[in-house]
This record gives structure tokens, C-alpha cells and sequence, in this order.
């Protein structure tokens, strides 16, 4: 079956850095376009950043363009999450997941498989 594991997430400054990483299995990951998504306590869902399935087309939200870079590395069949300038209201579960719509795919429900997320916390 389809797994998709998130990694790196964890407690870091404002104005700090985190890598996080989603490794997949048991699909066919270059058919997928990924995305990573946030959801912070009582908030709801909400999309991140996405990349296309070759990694040329990429996409992000407002709040974090400029300071996440989304890559992918299809022969280790894993996506990244570069997060630079953390700010507290950064802090979430982040999730990744996949779909075959565009990169510009950012309703949660577009999405057909999910992880199970990595709690990254952002202090002041």
C-alpha cells in the first residue's frame, strides 16, 4: 500500500532553519505531483507548497514564498521542504501528500494519499 513519511520536523527559533523530508513508497512517485500542507491547532488545513512531477513547476503559498523551497528527488522517490526564516506562526503538523492533478492543486481533497505528519514548532 501507499506510504508516505514525513521527517525532520522539530522545535527551532524564529528566524531558524528545518529541513523536512517525505519518503514514498508503494506508488508510482514520478506520476505524482506532491505537495505539503500544514495544520496548525484549530485551524484547518492549508496548503504549503507543491511540486509537478518532473520538479520543473512549483508552486506556493503566499505566506511562505521566499522562504520555503519545495525539491523532490525522484530516484530516491522522496520530497523536501526547505524552511528558512521560521516564524512562530509557522508552527504545524506538516503533512505531505500526492496527487495527479498540477502543481496548482491546493484543496486538500485534490489530494489521494497522505502522511501522517511531523510537528514542527517555531519559538519566539
Amino acid at each position: 500500500q501507499v506510504q508516505l513519511v514525513e521527517s525532520g520536523g522539530g522545535l527551532v527559533q524564529a528566524g531558524g532553519s528545518l529541513r523536512l523530508s517525505c519518503a514514498a513508497s508503494g506508488l508510482a512517485f514520478i506520476r505524482y505531483t506532491m505537495g505539503w500542507f500544514r495544520q496548525a491547532p484549530g485551524k484547518e488545513r492549508e496548503f504549503v507548497a507543491a511540486i509537478s512531477w518532473s520538479g520543473g513547476n512549483v508552486y506556493y503559498a503566499d505566506s511562505v514564498k521566499g522562504r520555503f523551497t519545495i525539491a523532490r528527488d525522484n530516484a530516491k522517490n522522496t520530497v523536501y521542504l526547505q524552511m528558512n526564516n521560521l516564524k512562530p506562526e509557522d508552527t504545524a503538523i506538516y503533512y505531505c501528500a500526492a496527487t495527479v492533478g498540477s502543481e496548482r492543486s491546493v484543496a486538500p481533497p485534490l489530494y489521494s494519499d497522505w502522511g501522517q505528519g511531523t510537528q514542527v514548532t517555531v519559538s519566539s
